[in-house]
């Protein structure tokens, strides 16, 4: 019998139903995880991304310890750093980072980039655009020599000139709160590794991280699946 024929006799493959969601979700709540698992991955999460206060009242409440002796040693710094940062206080912050680790940005070019970069949107947002000029060119200019990534960096955060209302612009994503954050954690996580901490990414962001990644592939295979929509409230879409 051909090749042909054969499919032709068997047919084409069966496709398994769709889940419903309603199955979906009675087969989530079967799925039990041990309470003091799911604490210590919370308390994890809240150590390794520095919120202290959160941490402590929940290893009353959950009987752990603060996890991590490595990780919670810098503790204290890395609270400090995360608030300048947030805060716009750059230079504040990299100057915390330097007297923790004196080495850590010379030795990681890519990271004081990022931080250089944010100084150089703060000064944006304050439109203090003298200084924005001079900080570009004293500081960042050289740095985009053979590396492609560092001048479109750059290029995108200087393009906030060119628009009299730059948060609306094809580039306000720099000028948002997450902006600030992204480089918060990026160096919170190489403070950590500078500690020698085992993880510098808490246990619960891998497990996000890699929710994302499976969705995003089936999603590119087309498959038809509850997605979770928004991670904040776990909003569960039925398939389409």
């Amino acid at each position: 019998m051909s090749s042909h024929s054969l499919a032709v006799a068997v047919g084409p493959p069966k496709v398994k139903d769709v889940p419903k969601l309603k199955d979906w979700l009675e087969n989530v709540d079967k799925t039990r995880i041990p309470r003091m698992g799911g604490s210590k991955i919370i308390m994890n999460y809240l150590v390794t991304e520095g919120f202290k206060d959160a941490a402590e009242k929940f290893s009353k409440e959950s009987g752990l310890p603060l996890a991590g002796t490595e990780i919670s040693a810098s503790l204290e710094q890395r609270i400090k750093i995360r608030d300048a940062i947030h805060e716009g206080k750059i230079m504040v912050a990299k100057d915390l980072v330097d007297q923790l680790h004196p080495q850590m940005l010379q030795n990681d070019p890519l990271l004081l980039f990022k931080m250089q970069q944010q100084h150089l949107i703060e000064l944006i947002r304050e439109k203090r655009v003298e200084e924005v000029l001079s900080f570009a060119q004293k500081e960042l200019a050289y740095r985009v020599e053979g590396n492609s990534d560092i001048l479109t960096e750059l290029e995108r955060t200087l393009a906030l000139l060119a628009f009299d209302n730059p948060a609306n612009s094809p580039f306000g994503d720099l000028l948002h709160v997450s902006h600030r954050q992204k480089v918060a954690s990026d160096v919170n996580a190489a403070i950590l590794e500078q500690d020698g901490a085992e993880s510098t990414v808490s246990s619960l962001v891998v497990a996000l991280h890699m929710l994302l990644w499976a969705q995003d592939e089936l999603d590119k295979k087309k498959v038809k699946y509850p997605k979770m929509t928004d991670i904040a409230s776990a909003s569960i879409m039925p398939p389409k």
